[in-house]
Order: structure tokens, then sequence, then C-alpha cells
């Protein structure tokens, strides 16, 4: 294709982009295919996958009276094959052929060669491009290419458009309701008020402007730096009842990179260079931003949208602009294209009751504080659809799917609000089982321990009855800091949580940095980080990193019992062998140094599939084996959890998931090796049941989850799991086991634990 056809391609995009609706968005999309290849008809059929009709909705050269009103179902017409079929038809005789349907009121009868295009985005089918001559002949190599390539290139555009249409005819009242899929980012359901959320200054925006004064636009920026540091500093204090002093690092982060000295000096720099304080701020703050954007990984690319954030508060306070104060609504949905942790702070806390943000991910640092504050929240609906439609809307949002549905209607209301109330109650019950032990009826007993790390703290989950801590990511000491944290630093936090749990054992990983966990003054740029220096490597790698963690970890257990060791990333049996010996000789060390250090037991994490497949020789050399679940599923399946595109694939029940899990058992029950699951799918009630039959000894999951697991296993006979067992190594795809599983649930009143019975 030539790069004029390229650059038309581009004209037609951004002219679709440009329009204020849907109508004149597709009508500028058939106008510049016109144009484009000077056909006589050109038109586009938005597909309805509720009733199976293709809906003309514009068209250049058909009677522009039967746009809107002609109707073809997927069953008939040409239009309906390109639908069923998925594929482009080509025929250059259209009324010869036997799917032809005459539609009189579209006035096609001059016209005879037909091609038709599908449009798909994300693996739903969307609408059908068409354009027809009065000719006869079959549309040539370069016209398909054409059609082929703007069809792809506007699949993201049309689905936009169709959302923007869709809201438009709900806030006219010529239709009832719509619903949006998304992704899940904190579980719960809320019914509440939309409230778009955005920023009354656009650092984008700011101009250069010279400055004859440098030293007043310094004493500005710094006044200014001053004041947003404060503000930063003092968030948290909104939260004192709700999120302990260990939650709040988040928004001490926050402080901390606005009080950066490089950023302070770079601004400055800029300053005496002739640029105003505003102009200065943004050029560093895009500089930052830009280097964030620059890495690989999502985790590191969404930072770059805090800097831009605390950017914008900065400008705030240099513009002296106020806010004044909003009357928020009691139950509020708040709404942004890219709403971060600190914008939560905007709305009173016991009115904050859902979040729906365009941008974000279930490991986003927003995900990770709207799961800390129990508030359902739904991510991922950029280039989807408008947010700012959603202001003031009613607005249902179910955080265990993902889904959000604008304007409910009446009955949709009234299910949803059914639900709530189950799942208050069903709450209510679960808080029962606090002082219960996690074991099924016929005596079979399950550990369950929690996960620490960010957002975690020690009186909530002491609360819900924790057995231990299972996973201690020690990363967090180490991410929160401008270097690395010292032997002495890492000792006293660990020694507060070994001395706050003890008897109860307290699993600590070694640093597992790399990946989406990017240290901010050890930064490593890979092609793939996830396939790259992460985890153990990193710290074989770097003898003093692993051996002054070590030591930290062993001193800190002095007098205790109940320190654990857990190695990540393990893929080979030297990397074991290495790791252990390096343990050795930290203990060797502080033990020559006078202290009376009892040899924690090790471990060895499983996530990576060269590990499932040694299994038997690394539980050979360990006291216990611990399956990361989210990295061992995103390896196996080939996913990265990460993106948003294939988030929907990560499935914790797929087959080679599950028998990946059997044979990690079979080798720890030969060995006699305690096994102990952990990551997200730990939490989920369906795999819990298999679990149970898997014989696993421990679970390492978020305190959120806990009693609903304890309510599974409670309910559960271990052969009746067993049977269960047998019934799914019989299915080849994920969909009958969860079928079974969700029926099993439901059988035994649990259904309200993944809501999969609503």
């Amino acid at each position: 294709m030539t790069s004029y056809t390229l650059n038309t391609i581009h004209k037609i995009v951004k002219s679709i982009d440009r329009s204020t609706d849907l109508s004149s968005a597709l009508n500028n999309l058939v106008q510049g295919i016109h144009d484009a290849l000077n056909v006589d008809v050109c038109s586009l059929y938005l597909s309805d996958n509720t009733t199976d009709m293709n809906i003309l909705m514009a068209t250049y050269g058909l009677n522009q009276d039967a746009v809107g009103t002609v109707e073809i179902p997927y069953s008939e017409g040409l239009v309906g094959l390109v639908t069923q079929t998925g594929e482009t038809v080509n025929i250059e005789n259209a009324p010869t052929h036997p799917r032809f349907k005459y539609i009189p009121e579209a006035g096609e009868d001059p016209f005879f060669s037909f091609l038709g295009v599908p449009i798909n985005h994300h693996g739903e089918h969307l609408a059908v491009l068409v354009i027809q001559e009065e000719s006869t002949r079959r549309f040539g190599d370069q016209e398909i290419a054409f059609m082929t390539t703007l069809a792809t290139m506007i699949s993201g555009n049309i689905a936009f458009a169709k959302a923007r249409g869709l809201l438009e005819d709900l806030l006219s009242g010529t239709k009832t309701s719509g619903q949006f899929k998304g992704i899940p980012g904190a579980p719960g359901i809320t019914i509440g008020e939309g409230v778009v959320l955005y920023n009354p200054v656009d650092l984008s925006s700011v101009p250069n402007r010279y400055t004859a004064n440098p030293e007043k636009e310094e004493t500005r920026f710094r006044s200014a730096i001053q004041k947003a540091v404060t503000e930063l500093q003092n968030i948290s204090q909104l939260y004192e009842n709700k999120l302990p002093e260990a939650d709040r690092l988040l928004f001490d982060a926050y402080a901390l990179i606005a009080s950066d000295k490089e950023l302070l000096k770079a601004t400055i720099e800029r300053i005496h260079e002739g640029n105003w304080a505003p102009g200065a701020l943004k050029e560093t703050i895009e500089e930052y931003a830009g280097q964030f954007e620059n890495m690989d990984n999502e985790y590191m690319r969404e930072r770059a949208n805090d800097m831009r954030d605390i950017g914008n508060r900065i400008l705030g306070y240099l513009q002296a602009e106020a806010e004044s104060d909003r009357d928020y609504p009691d139950k509020v949905i708040l709404v942004g294209e890219n709403l971060s942790p600190l914008d939560l702070s905007k709305v009173p806390g016991n009115k904050l009751a859902g979040i729906v943000s365009g941008h974000g991910s279930g490991y986003s640092h927003l995900a990770i504080l709207a799961h800390a504050l129990n508030i359902p929240a739904v991510l991922g609906f950029f280039g989807q659809i408008p947010m700012s439609k959603l202001d003031g809307n009613k607005l249902i949002i179910d955080g265990y799917s993902g889904q959000l549905i604008v304007a409910p209607s009446e009955t949709e209301l009234e299910a949803y609000g059914e639900t709530i109330d189950s799942e208050t109650e069903l709450l209510k019950d679960l808080a029962d089982l606090n002082d219960k032990p996690a074991e099924t009826p016929d005596g079979y007993r399950i550990k369950l321990y929690t996960n620490m790390g960010l957002l975690t703290r020690v009186r909530h989950l002491i609360d819900v009855a924790t057995e231990g801590i299972g996973l201690y990511r020690t990363e967090l000491p180490f991410m929160v800091k401008d270097n690395f944290p010292s032997e002495e630093e890492q000792c006293t936090i660990y020694r507060q949580v070994i001395e706050a749990y003890a008897p109860r054992p307290v699993t600590l990983r070694t640093l597992d940095a790399g990946g989406d966990k990017v240290l901010p003054y050890f930064k490593i740029k890979e092609p793939n980080p996830f396939l790259g220096w992460r985890g153990i490597r990193v710290t074989l790698d770097h003898p003093e990193i692993m051996l002054g963690q070590l030591r930290a970890m062993l001193r800190a257990s002095e007098g205790f019992e109940n320190l654990k060791i857990l190695l990540p990333m393990i893929s080979s049996t030297s990397e074991l062998d290495r790791s252990i010996r390096f343990i050795h000789r930290a203990h060797e060390q502080v033990r020559d140094e006078g202290l009376e250090i009892k040899f924690p037991q090790i471990g060895a994490m499983i996530e990576v599939p060269s590990a499932v497949y040694q299994i038997n020789q690394i539980a050979k050399r360990v006291d216990f084996v611990s399956v990361g679940t989210n990295d061992l599923i995103q390896y196996l399946l080939a996913i990265d959890r990460n993106n948003e595109l294939v988030a929907k694939l990560f499935d914790p029940l797929h087959p080679a998931v599950l028998k990946a899990l059997s044979d990690i058992a079979k080798a720890a029950k030969k060995y006699d090796k305690h096994l102990s699951i952990c990551g997200e799918a730990a939490g989920d009630p369906l795999l819990a049941i298999l679990l149970i039959a898997l014989s696993v000894d421990s679970l390492s999951l978020s305190a959120g989850d806990l009693l609903r697991i304890k309510s599974v296993i409670r309910s559960f006979n271990y052969e009746d799991a067993v049977k269960l067992w047998k019934k799914v190594q019989k299915f080849d795809n994920s969909e009958p086991t969860r079928l079974l599983l969700t029926r099993e649930l439901e059988d035994r009143g649990l259904g309200g634990l993944t809501r999969a019975g609503k």
C-alpha cells in the first residue's frame, strides 16, 4: 500500500476523532472512503448484537431516508453474510448471489459490484463497511487492502463513537439502559451518581514565557512546592480511621516525589535560563513523565500519570486558583479519564461509593487503594466511552465483573439492589467465622495465611484471624526510598512483623525486583522485563544486596522461631543451591557476631514452568514450596497480567494451570513438604474447592478474601472435593469446570461469593 494511501487512511481516522457525535463521525467516514476510492456507494451498518440486526447508519450514494430505518437480520442479505462469516465478501454481480436481499427503500437498484468488510474490536463484532459500484466487477486487491486496513484502524474509533451514540440516546430518553464492560478493579457492587472529576489546570497547555525576574519566579515555585507537599502529607489524615500508617505510605511517596531535589533543581535551572515558573515546571514534569512512558511494562508507564498529576497540583498552587467547594451527592461514583489515588481525597470519605476510571489495571495504585478501602472499582474504559457523559447520571458498577451500567432501568435497579442486600447479609454471616478454623466438615484442615506489603496493616490482619504471614513482600521498603535501605533499616522493619505475629509463622520473601516492580534508583531497561532480569536473578548477581537482606532477616528473628525465608523466581536447581548457600553464609555470619539465631525454614516459589518440571528436584532441597499463582498463570498461558487486551484470558481454572498445580501437589506430598498457594488465585472461591482436593497445606491470600475462602473450606467435605477434581480432570477447557464448581457453590448457598449466580 502506498504512503499516499496510508496518509489518506490517517486523515479519515482523524476526521472521525474530530467528530462531535456519532452521526457526523460515520458520515465523515463514508464521505472519506468515497473521496479516496471514487466509488459510487459507501455505507456503514452498525451491528446490534442484542437483536442480531445490521442497521444502516451512514451512506454516500444510497437513499439518505433509509439511514436509521433499514435493518437487515444477520441471517439475511450480503451484509448479514459478512456478519455471520466474519470475512470479507467480494461479489461482482450481487443480485445473482443467493444471499442477496433486495431493499427497495435503500435505492440499491443500479448497483451490482459489492465489497463488504467486517469491523471488529477486541473480539467483538461492531459493524460492516460496504462499497458498491454500478459496474459488474470484482474489487481489486488494492481496494480490498485499503478497506481492510481502514476497518482495522477505525475499530476503536467506531467502538467509541458507538458508545457515545448510545450514551446520547440514554440521555435523550430514546434508550433505557447502557452496559459497558471494563476491567474489575476492586470487588463489590454499588449504585450511585456519577461525578466526573477533571483538573482545573492542565500542565500540558501551559505556554513557555520569558521572565525578567527569575528570583521572583523561583520564590513562587518554592512556595507552590511546599504547599503541594504539605497537602500530600495531610491527605492521609482523611483516612485516619480507615487506613493505617503502613497503608498511607503511598501518599508519602507522592510527597517524596513532589519534594524531589532533582525535580526542584531542574525546574529552578530552567527558571534562571529565562522561563517562567509554570513553563519550567511543565518542561521538567514532561521530561520525567517521558522517561516513565518509554519503559516497557505497564506498571511503570502508569507512573508517568502520577508525575503529571503531581505536576498539576503544583501548578494549581502556582496559579493561585482555588477550587470551589462542591456539594457532592450522598453516594458518589467518582469518574475520570485517569483517576489517581490522590483524587479520592476530593470526595468526603463517607460519600465515596465507587470508582470508574478510563485508565488503570487491577495492579495499579488506584485499584490497590480501592481494594483497601472496600470501594468497588471498574477500570479500563479509555477509548470505549466518553467519561464526561457520565456526570450526574445514575450508575451501577459491578467490581466483580468489571461491568458499568449507565442510566439503569427499574428492573436493573431492583435486581442489583437485591444483590447488594444479599452481599451485605453474606458479609455479616462471614464475620461469624473469625474465630473458627478453616476445616472441612470431615476434618481436613487448611491454614489460612495472609499476604503483607503495600496497603497492609497488622491490626486488620489479626482482626480477621490470620494464622500467619504467608508472603511478606519485602520490595516495599526498597521501592518507597531513593536509595537501597540499609541492613539496620531492613532489620527494624522485619522485626516489627516477626514480633507482632509470633509465634505464628512469618514468611519473608527475598527482594523480588524487576518485572513490574522497578526500584527508582536501580532502573533496568529491558525489551521484556517479565522475561528478564528479575527476582532471584537480580540478587544472585548482587551478593552484597542478598547477604545484607538475609542478615537483616536473621537478625530480626533473634529470640523468635517463626521466621521462614522464601526465594522468588526460581527457575533452576543451580539458582536454588546458590541461594541456599547464601542463607547458610548469612547465618554463620550473624552467629559469629554472637547472636543465637534459629536457622529458618527455606522455601522456593514455584512460578515459572521450568520449576514445575523440576518440582521433584526442588522439593528435595527445601522445607516448603509456595506456588506464586500470579506469575505461574502468566507464564503458563503466555498472558501479560497487566495487559488490558488479554486480561480476560488470565484463567486460574485453565486445564494447564490445574495440571501444574496437581504435579506440584504430588511432589510436595511425596517428599512430605508443606505446600502453600499464594497470589490472587488463592482467593478464588472456585479454585479453593479444587485446592482442598489437592491436599494443600495452606493458602496465602489478601485479608479481604480470607473469610470468603474459609466459608468455602468449611462447606465442602474433602471426599466431595476429590470427586469434583476427578470430574474436572476430564475437561479440556475451563468453561465446564467453572460451571460445575459454580453450581456446587450455589447448591451450598455460596453463590454470592463469586456473584456468578447474579
